[in-house]
């Protein structure tokens, strides 16, 4: 399938929908137009499943909030979106392998950065992530799998909410109904 499609499948199959590669492309490139909003699209998706995977990974609130914060301010100070590469593989599997980069970064430093220090600060809602972490049912799943399952339930959610403002859009009331029955998905 072309470049940009947000499938993830082979000619014929039904796929998930993957991060679109033009979204990262421009996050990417600060001549683009669309660089701000890009990269606003690329950390709203990520940074709950990056979170979820820190949490697991081991570290405490504290410390899982100041590992996303750092993490996503070091990747947009260094502009490393830009370095991600369709050829490669997925844009999730390159956001995962930095973060592991990063935490092997931050494992060497002899003491973790205290909280916002020199770094920009992101608005992240960590405090919802939080709550919505400490609601989540306890299983057995690394780390990884975690990571792909909340990608793949904020990919859900963002696609609900698209849907029901199109359908808003279009004054289709009875469908608006419907899903906010189906809000779970939110």
């Amino acid at each position: 399938m072309p470049e940009g499609t947000g499938r993830n499948s082979t000619p014929g199959q039904s796929g998930f929908a993957t991060t679109h590669w033009s979204v990262v492309l421009a996050a990417g490139d600060i001549s683009s137009p669309d660089h701000t909003r890009a990269l606003s699209t690329l950390c709203r998706t990520y940074w709950y499943p990056l979170y979820v995977y820190l949490r697991r990974w081991g570290c405490d609130r504290e410390r899982a909030e100041d590992y996303t914060q750092a993490f996503f301010a070091g990747l947009l100070e260094r502009q490393s979106i830009g370095q991600a590469d369709p050829k490669r593989g997925k844009f999730r599997s390159f956001l995962l392998a930095s973060l592991k980069h990063f935490l092997a970064d931050e494992w060497d430093r002899s003491q973790a950065q205290k909280r916002g220090g020199e770094r920009k600060i992101l608005p992240l809602d960590i405090e919802d992530g939080e709550t919505r972490y400490s609601r989540e049912p306890v299983d057995n799943l690394s780390p990884e799998k975690l990571f792909e399952r909340y990608w793949a339930l904020e990919v859900l959610r963002q696609a609900m909410a698209r849907l029901k403002a199109e359908y808003a859009a279009a004054d289709k009331i009875g469908f608006i109904r419907i899903m906010h029955r189906l809000s779970y998905v939110n």
